[in-house]
């Protein structure tokens, strides 16, 4: 099943597109779906980055982290509700704010509007952090972007 998973999300494909050779797809989308609602997905995602973090002669759990976003066009089947205009990059779509370990391993994902700036973005995925993280590196931001392009990054 976990195999399965992963090429759903490695290739974008949907549930009913899988291959012969995996189960039928309703079957694993069932326990996706109870598996996520009891947080098991994040469960089996913490355990293999701490696991992976030991690998590599670290500590289990990370005191120390990375922020940044990135702009990214959406697609014309994106709802309008759900893009913005980010007049600093002049991209129209979405923006991904992510929170990595220093090895670069996912901590928090959030998928914003293109014109939420990073630094509103920034506290809310903060507060999603459930670690002792005592240290977050940063760049400058940039604040909210007006739709004319008036955004600018602070020093």
């Amino acid at each position: 099943m976990l195999d399965e998973i992963s090429y759903l999300v490695a290739g974008g494909n949907s549930w009913r597109a899988m291959p012969a050779d995996f189960p039928v797809g309703g079957r694993v989308y069932a326990f996706f779906r109870r598996w996520r609602e009891h947080g098991l997905i994040t469960e089996f995602h913490d355990r293999l980055r701490g696991k992976v973090r030991e690998h590599e002669s670290r500590e289990a759990e990370s005191t120390a982290g990375i922020i940044d976003a990135q702009s990214v066009r959406a697609a014309a089947t994106v709802p309008a509700a759900s893009r913005g205009y980010n007049g600093g990059k002049k991209v129209p779509g979405r923006k991904r704010h992510i929170v990595t370990d220093t090895l670069g391993l996912l901590l928090v994902v959030a998928v914003t509007a293109a014109n939420i700036g990073d630094r509103d973005a920034a506290g809310r995925l903060l507060t999603r952090l459930r670690r002792n993280i005592t240290l977050v590196w940063a760049d400058g931001g940039t604040p909210a972007a007006s739709s004319t392009g008036a955004g600018t990054n602070s020093p």
